[in-house]
């Protein structure tokens, strides 16, 4: 879809006079001069930085709060709508606990917001503070609380503005996913999205809503399912989840995401009869949120209040990398690459073990870093998570599985679990069916054998069965989560030590579609160990 070009939804509105006889005419001219009632949507998803990202070329909160007062002088009916995912994870969210996101969404004027998964990332008491803290209304239907039978933070299901006597509804909607991608407590129940929007639109229509706008963190299949089984009673779903941009439409619904990070900004322009208190018509644009917009003082200070701690306690020079080091998302999701090589390496060697194993979900930051100095925050920024290092052992077969899985959803971006692997090279075949895939695997330069044990470094999340890594649940844990290191400590000691690295991708991972086989290369040298 092409930025900063408008597009127009027209909706068919029977000519009531037109079909009543001559006694309607009088209405049908009213109807002709009067304005519809206009009320401004703007939408971000998944805003993980306050500050802007690509180098300072895109993204800003502050860039967003001058968009927003922009566009609200020409529209006082103007709504900031958040589609989930703000909370976590990212470097500052690891030291304030997504604390700054909600200071600094509070200044930037966001009016309503959803849950995302990562909401849960510190556990629901922290969520619960961040909640209180926050200025702006937060809207979930499918998210309650086992213990009250009351829903989650007794978070409203919905919210109705009323604009010039038009009701407008807003509801919200979570991946039921969020139960095993992050970490809610026991008594969080995730309700089926879909079941649970019916009855939430019922509802919201006995509240005499008139337009009914959905807010979702869900994947852009459950939208489009959704959006088919309101059947015309939203107006719109403004979803989040995916990180990059999309626009679509499933039984004549239009549906938007636009991207992560606030690169983009959807404006989304709804023209009402005044009357009949329908949707008219809709208009829809794409605004690059860059370099070009001035930001907002206010917020830019508190921005860089937050900025400045980081800095003060991460900006320190822990090394340097002779290469630019790939952090990007799609490629860490879909294909092996040098830092995971790296992340995966470092498991392995620190570790003691056969094999070296990461999911790619687990490699933030969605960018590049060039050639050059290396921090701790660069660690911290594509590795937020603080995830544990284990150890087990698992048989060949097992081991196997594991792999299929990482390759069972090629092409889904959002599915996290493509395996960034270390002292194994694996071949597949991305066009068979999912669950036999993998041609081949070698470890330590030799065939993988079934039967045989085999150790293996990965992190806590994956044995315990996160991105459907089921199969290593009841792996032998020899170096228990408890006991662990934290992957972002480990690969700070190895650039320490290493003082400069630069990592090259070397066919550990190929992927051989419809091919004639081919002698599988060597496993790459395992890096020395730390004296």
């Amino acid at each position: 879809m092409s930025k900063s070009v408008f597009h127009r939804l027209a909706l068919s509105v029977a000519c009531a006079g037109l079909l009543s006889g001559w006694g309607g005419a009088a209405s049908a001219q009213d109807a002709v001069t009067r304005q519809p009632v206009h009320v401004t949507l703007l939408q971000v998803n998944d805003v993980y930085q306050i500050a802007p990202v690509d180098k300072g070329q895109a993204g800003g909160l502050a860039r967003v709060a001058t968009l927003r007062q922009q566009i609200r002088a020409e529209n006082p009916h103007t709504f900031l709508v958040l589609a989930g995912d703000t909370l976590s994870p990212s470097i500052a969210s690891s030291l304030f606990q997504g604390q700054q996101m909600v200071a600094v969404w509070n200044q930037a004027g966001l009016d309503i917001a959803t849950l995302g998964n990562h909401e849960f990332d510190f556990g629901d008491d922290v969520l619960l503070q961040r909640l209180k803290e926050s200025r702006f209304a937060w809207v979930v239907a499918n998210v309650g609380d086992r213990a009250t039978g009351k829903p989650f933070g007794d978070l409203p299901p919905y919210i109705i503005k009323e604009v010039e006597g038009v009701k407008i509804g807003f509801f919200g909607l979570l991946t039921p996913d969020t139960e095993h991608a992050s970490h809610p407590g026991a008594n969080v129940v995730f309700q089926d999205p879909i079941y649970t929007a019916c009855e939430t639109v019922n509802k919201m229509r006995r509240d005499g809503v008139d337009i009914i706008v959905a807010v979702t963190h869900l994947p852009m299949g459950e939208d489009k399912r959704l959006a088919r089984s309101l059947n015309h009673s939203v107006a719109l779903v403004m979803g989040g989840h995916e990180h990059t941009l999309l626009e679509s439409a499933a039984a004549g619904t239009p549906i938007f995401k636009m991207g992560s990070d606030a690169r983009n900004l959807g404006r989304i322009d709804l023209f009402i009869d005044p009357d009949t208190h329908q949707l008219d018509s809709m208009d829809w644009q794409v605004i690059p949120v860059d370099a070009k917009v001035p930001e907002d003082p206010t917020v830019a200070a508190t921005v860089k209040t937050y900025e400045d701690q980081i800095n003060a306690k991460l900006g320190q020079v822990i090394g340097s990398t002779g290469v630019a080091l790939d952090a990007l998302q799609k490629t860490n999701r879909s294909q092996e690459t040098n830092l995971g090589d790296f992340v995966a390496d470092v498991y392995r060697s620190k570790m003691g073990a056969d094999v070296g194993l990461i999911n790619g979900g687990s490699i933030r930051s969605n960018a590049t870093f060039d050639a050059g100095p290396l921090t701790r925050r660069d660690v911290l920024t594509f590795l937020p998570f603080g995830n544990q290092v284990v150890k087990v052992s698992v048989t060949g077969a097992t081991l196997k599985k594991a792999l299929e899985n990482g390759v069972s959803r090629l092409g889904d971006e959002e599915a996290g679990r493509f395996p960034q692997v270390s002292g194994l090279q694996f071949t597949y075949d991305g066009l068979k069916p999912a669950g036999s895939r993998v041609l081949r695997v070698s470890v330590g330069g030799k065939p993988l054998v079934d039967s045989k044990t085999y150790t293996l470094a990965t992190i806590a999340y994956l044995i315990g069965g996160g991105d459907d890594y089921l199969m290593l649940k009841d792996a032998k844990v020899l170096v228990n989560p408890e006991e662990a290191p934290l992957d972002s400590d480990l690969v700070q000691a190895a650039i320490v030590q290493a003082k400069t690295i630069a990592p090259k991708v070397d066919s550990r991972i190929v992927r051989q579609d419809n091919a004639k086989p081919t002698a599988a290369p060597t496993a790459s040298k395992p890096p020395k160990k730390a004296k």
